[in-house]
């Protein structure tokens, strides 16, 4: 069985929140390079400029590439044929803690919801899957709250069909307007349960920007692209940059839809140990 220890998770942690908050990914730089390439709005195509530049200055100066540097969401592949030398939960609060300080990114966390108080750097949300193997994989994704703010989630009757899921995941575009800093990478999850297919949603932007779709997701890319929100709502052709879909089995009175929103600063590192 392979020993993992608490010291090193922290430690891995620690590195991936820096890494997520100053380094677009390669991804997510290539969707931009390619919907400045193919922008013939002048306005539109400055402001992708901008945002280009941003994400190599960032990248560069090792700075945070938005003010926003999210609520810190930390994914755990844990296999079964690993142990873990000490508390899992707690290595990655210390990670999330020490990286964020490291990297002097901001502090956004308030410990109660409702009577708020100062703001801390943790605890992250943290989400755990058992799989196979003796390895641990550690994704960490900062999601700002300007687009965190506008997920919605809609419990479709059971006869819907593919024309009410795109209406309510183009609506969600629509509604969310240039409040979230477009263009956008859109995620989706269909089915499972109300909180599952919100995971989905989350987990669906994860996945490449850059990589094969399916038709729904470009049906849908094309019909967002249509509202001519553009970048930062000043019109132009890229309101998103993708629509990621992941779908899980559901049950026969329901069809659980949801859409989780990222603007143009889509942040994640991954590492497995």
């Amino acid at each position: 069985m392979k020993t993992i220890t608490a010291a090193r998770i922290t430690d891995v942690v620690a590195k991936l929140c820096v890494q997520a908050n100053v380094e677009l990914r390669r991804d997510v730089r290539a969707a931009l390079e390619r919907a400045y390439a193919s922008e013939r709005n002048a306005r539109a195509r400055r402001i992708l400029g901008a945002v280009r530049e941003n994400a190599a200055v960032a990248q560069r100066e090792k700075i945070a590439l938005c003010q926003d540097t999210g609520m810190p969401v930390v994914f755990v592949r844990l296999g079964q044929g690993a142990r873990i030398q000490g508390g899992l939960i707690a290595a990655i609060e210390r990670g999330v803690d020490l990286g964020y300080r490291r990297g002097n990114l901001r502090n956004s966390l308030v410990t109660d919801p409702l009577k708020r108080g100062f703001a801390k750097f943790s605890p992250p949300v943290i989400h755990t899957e058992i799989t196979k193997g003796d390895k641990l994989g550690l994704t960490v994704l900062p999601k700002g709250f300007g687009c965190e703010n506008k997920s919605r989630l809609k419990m479709l009757k059971p006869t819907a069909g593919v024309r009410e899921v795109k209406k309510f995941v183009v609506e969600s575009v629509e509604r969310a307007g240039p409040d979230a800093c477009p263009p956008y990478i859109v995620g989706v999850g269909i089915g499972g349960t109300a909180d599952y297919a919100a995971l989905l949603a989350k987990k669906a932007l994860l996945r490449k920007v850059t990589g094969k779709s399916v038709k729904l997701e470009r049906e849908l890319l094309r019909e967002i692209n249509k509202l001519n929100i553009g970048p930062m709502g000043l019109g132009g052709k890229a309101t998103a940059l993708a629509v990621n879909i992941e779908t899980y089995p559901t049950h026969i009175a329901g069809l659980p839809v949801a859409v989780n929103i990222s603007c143009h600063a889509l942040r994640s590192a991954s590492v497995e140990i």
